[in-house]
């Protein structure tokens, strides 16, 4: 690699921005769900579709679109889908009726291909020995972008309205598309030379039966996503409503707790390190259990919920971690491919815990809520105890 080339800690610091800006905007719908249920006029059921439809065209753009950056250069991929998400949410904050407001969460998500795309083009760019250091300051830039969205969103939208929220999120996207182009520089080579699309795509499927434990990682992170999304959906409907009666800041504000995640997943992956990834993630899912079935005795007081919502912040990332451990130890020529499977599931499952969770708490309230938590939490319990035996 030409040193001359290689990113520069402005750069890397950049793109840590650029990625937590590009995430951020599939999550600010979470605590203000209810406002924009409320100025639609849609049930809290029928609002559900904003979110899941977000999360499953998001599965649909991975499996599709994220190949081609074997094929392509990341450099404009990169900056062609961050221009569709702009595209998007320009037509989220202009919408005057539901139908579209749906359409454009729905390409939003399709187009949130970025976050994926950057960390493949900052690998080229940086010494072999600063890989580790750089993915993990992308990373912290995902999380600090989820983290950020779900707790301005709250106070943004309790002051100046749910439209003030994505005419922001708007805003930055216009910043971000129109920096790209300057903060990443062009010449990148293809890694998979002449291959057709169709067979770059089709290759993924011979992996799953080659790996089948692909699967079963991809199920636990499924019901791990499904859960996180179905918990703070039914929360933000929870608290607004009577007889809570917070407003949405109070939402951000609880949405905040995700901080402690900061902290305790570089711990936490240390130490699955130590004990192996199938053990760390049995131990996390038990302990997490703990917490989901916290919520239901201890939910009638906002002091309450922050014991579950704690115990599930500081854990809830490292079944995710250990889960991408189980495969990333494999050959490097597969990794991309298992990865895509693994996100697709992922968000397969966060489109379904995000209807299911609206579903459940417009039909039994906070106690559906509680409910589906709980037998999300179990099934996923189950499944890394199984995972466990199956790998050892």
């Amino acid at each position: 690699m030409n040193p001359a080339r290689r990113l520069t800690p402005a750069q890397e610091n950049s793109l840590a921005i650029a990625a937590a800006v590009v995430t951020a905007n599939a999550y600010y719908i979470h605590p203000i769900i209810a406002l924009v249920a409320d100025h639609f006029g849609v049930s809290h059921a029928r609002i559900g579709l904003v979110p899941a439809l977000n999360q499953l065209a998001l599965a649909v753009g991975i499996f599709l679109l994220l190949p081609l950056g074997d094929r392509y250069s990341n450099r404009r991929l990169t900056i062609l889908f961050a221009s569709g998400q702009t595209v998007s949410l320009a037509l989220m904050t202009l919408a005057s009726g539901f139908g579209a407001f749906v359409l454009g969460s729905t390409l939003l998500g399709f187009f949130t291909i970025a976050p994926y795309l950057l960390p493949a083009y900052a690998s080229k760019r940086v010494a072999p020995e600063r890989l580790g250091q750089v993915t993990a300051k992308l990373t912290a830039g995902v999380i600090l972008g989820i983290l950020v969205a779900r707790v301005g969103a709250g106070v943004i939208a309790e002051h100046f309205g749910w439209r003030a929220v994505y005419w922001l999120a708007t805003g930055l996207m216009v910043a971000v598309t129109l920096g790209l182009p300057w903060l990443m520089e062009g010449g990148e080579r293809s890694t998979s030379g002449r291959q057709s699309y169709l067979r770059l795509i089709g290759s993924v499927f011979p992996l799953i039966g080659q790996y089948r434990e692909i699967l079963l990682a991809g199920a636990i992170q499924a019901l791990n996503f499904a859960q996180f999304i179905a918990l703070w959906l039914g929360l933000a409907l929870y608290l607004t409503a009577p007889p809570m009666g917070y407003g949405t800041d109070t939402v951000g504000y609880l949405a905040g707790l995700a901080a402690v995640s900061i902290a305790s997943t570089p711990w936490l992956g240390r130490w699955s390190d130590t004990v192996g990834p199938r053990t760390a993630r049995t131990v996390f899912a038990f302990i997490q259990l703990a917490g989901i079935l916290l919520l239901w005795p201890l939910g009638g007081t906002l002091w309450g919920l922050l014991i579950p919502l704690f115990i599930a912040n500081l854990v809830g990332p490292g079944i995710d971690v250990t889960g991408r451990m189980t495969f990333l130890a494999l050959d490097p020529s597969v990794r991309t491919r298992l990865t895509t499977v693994y996100v697709v599931l992922m968000f397969i499952g966060g489109g379904l815990g995000s209807y299911a969770g609206t579903l459940a708490y417009d039909g039994w309230g906070w106690a559906g809520t509680c409910l589906l938590l709980a037998g999300c939490s179990i099934t996923l319990t189950g499944l890394a105890w199984l995972a466990r035996r199956y790998g050892s």
